[in-house]
């Protein structure tokens, strides 16, 4: 029962902080598991993270399959210092995830802080969840950066 208590208080505080993705998240478990198709939860675990990935990379890449974007249209951005930045800052991305997913394949229990965290920056700062991989991610540098200053 305690699982679907702190599912329902996901789903309250998804409603109250405008995240339409963490309420619909925890009712699609909630709904799960008073289904009893919890028995498909290791489905979900071990290859949620990839087909989210996935579909995230669909939707990057549809303006390039539907025209929408074309080569004439990449080729300025070598030539601008914003265009040289979007790179960097794509690279930068991907590779801080990298090390998000290491932490969230070896250390589970941190997607509490994640959400948590992640719910107090969409209610308090405004922000706009972009998933756990990239909070791990920073979590990451910023567990990095607390390691040196420790020693």
């Amino acid at each position: 029962m305690n699982g679907e208590l702190l599912l329902v208080l996901l789903i309250i505080t998804g409603l109250f902080s405008k995240s339409s993705i963490i309420a619909i998240a925890a009712s699609f478990l909630l709904v799960m598991k008073l289904c009893s198709l919890d028995r498909f939860f290791p489905t979900v675990e071990r290859r949620g993270l990839e087909l989210g990935i996935l579909f995230l990379t669909l939707v990057i890449l549809v303006p390039f399959a539907n025209g929408k974007i074309n080569l004439t249209d990449i080729y300025p951005l070598f030539l601008s210092t914003y265009g040289w930045l979007a790179f960097l800052g794509g690279a930068l991305a991907v590779y801080l995830n990298r090390y998000g997913l290491r932490i969230l394949q070896n250390q589970p229990e941190f997607l509490v802080g994640l959400v948590i965290g992640s719910i107090l920056g969409i209610v308090f700062l405004g922000g706009i969840p972009v998933g756990p991989l990239t909070a791990a991610g920073v979590t990451a540098i910023l567990s990095f950066f607390y390691r040196l200053g420790t020693k």
